[in-house]
C-alpha cells in the first residue's frame, strides 16, 4: 500500500462558525483570523494505492459552481485535484474508487463535473465506484433546513444516475469495522448523520483520515466543536472516545481541513488530550 496527500484547493471560513461557542480570544491563538474574521482552511484528500485499486478519499469542492458561490469561500493558493494527482503520476481516469466521508459540498463537489456542452453533469471519475452509506445518502438527499445549503443536488444525484454509486455496509453498532475497501471505518453522527472516518493500517502506523470529526489541530479540546455540527452534544462524547483512542494507540491523524498542520499525534495530559507532535505528510506517508 502507498498513500499520497492530495491537495484539492484552499479556502477560508468564518472562525466563529468553525469554533462554535469558543471565544475568539482563545481560538485565534491556534487559528489566526484575517480582518474579515476568516481562517485558513484546506481541502486535503488522501489517495490510496493498494494492489489494483486506486482509492480517493473525498474530492474537495470541485470547480463547477459559480463565481458568486466561490466568492463566499475566499479561495486561495494554487492547489488543484488534477495537479496533485499528476504530481504522483496519476490521472483522474485511473481512480477505481471514490470514498466520500460525507456529502457536504467541500468534501464531494469534485466528484461531479459539467458535461462537455455544460447542459448537465457527469462523474468526474468515469471509471470509479462512488462509495457512501445508505443512512447518510438519505440524510443528504432529503436534507434538513440546517444542512440544506451544504448538500447540493448537483454534487450528489448524478452519482446515482450514473449507476456508479455503491453503499458501504454498516453494522448494527457503530464501532470500527473493516469495509469492502480494505480499511476500517468509524461511523459518527455529531457533525452529520453517519459520517465515515477511515482508519488505515500503513506499515507500523494507524493513519486516521479525520474529515470533520477533527477539523484542525486547534479543535483538539473536546468542547471545541464546530458551529456547523448538527448534534454538538453528540459530537463531544464521540470526540472524547476517539481522542482517547488516538492518544492510547498513537494514531497519526491526517487533518483534512488544517491548512498548516498535515498530520499530528496527540497525548493525554492533566488537561485532557492535547497536541503531541506535528508532521508533514511526506514525513509519514513516505
Amino acid at each position: 500500500m502507498k498513500l499520497y496527500p492530495i491537495e484539492t484547493g484552499n479556502f477560508k471560513l468564518d472562525g466563529g462558525a468553525m469554533f462554535g461557542v469558543v471565544p475568539k480570544t482563545i481560538w485565534n491563538k491556534t487559528n489566526p483570523a484575517d480582518e474579515n474574521n476568516l481562517i485558513d482552511i484546506a481541502a486535503r484528500c488522501l489517495l490510496i494505492e493498494d494492489g489494483n485499486r486506486l482509492i480517493l478519499i473525498d474530492t474537495g469542492m470541485g470547480n463547477k459552481q459559480s463565481d458568486k458561490f466561490f466568492g463566499y469561500y475566499s479561495l486561495w493558493g494554487s492547489h488543484s485535484l488534477d495537479k496533485s494527482l499528476a504530481k504522483y503520476g496519476f490521472h483522474r481516469d485511473d481512480i477505481t474508487d471514490v470514498f466520500m466521508t460525507h456529502l457536504h459540498f467541500d468534501h464531494c463537489g469534485g466528484s461531479i463535473q459539467w458535461n462537455k456542452d455544460r447542459t448537465g453533469y457527469e462523474p468526474a471519475f468515469k471509471n470509479a465506484v462512488f462509495w457512501s452509506n445508505e443512512n447518510h445518502w438519505q440524510w443528504a438527499t432529503e436534507p434538513n433546513v440546517r444542512e440544506k445549503a451544504s448538500f447540493l443536488k448537483e454534487n450528489i444525484i448524478p452519482m446515482q444516475e450514473s449507476g456508479q454509486l455503491r453503499f458501504i455496509q454498516r453494522p448494527e453498532e457503530d464501532f470500527l469495522v473493516k469495509s469492502e475497501l480494505g480499511f476500517g471505518i468509524l461511523f459518527v453522527d455529531g457533525h452529520t448523520e453517519k459520517q465515515m472516518i477511515p482508519h488505515l493500517q500503513y506499515l507500523d502506523k494507524t493513519i486516521v483520515f479525520c474529515a470533520d470529526l477533527l477539523a484542525t489541530a486547534g479543535h483538539i479540546p473536546i468542547p471545541y466543536v464546530m458551529g456547523y455540527d448538527t448534534r454538538p452534544l453528540l459530537t463531544m462524547p464521540e470526540k472524547t472516545k476517539f481522542m482517547n483512542a488516538a492518544a492510547e494507540n498513537n494514531y497519526y491523524l491526517f487533518l483534512q481541513h488544517d491548512a498548516h498542520n498535515e498530520i499530528i499525534t496527540v497525548e493525554k495530559t492533566e488537561r485532557g488530550v492535547r497536541l503531541k507532535d506535528v508532521f508533514s505528510a511526506d514525513e509519514i506517508l513516505k
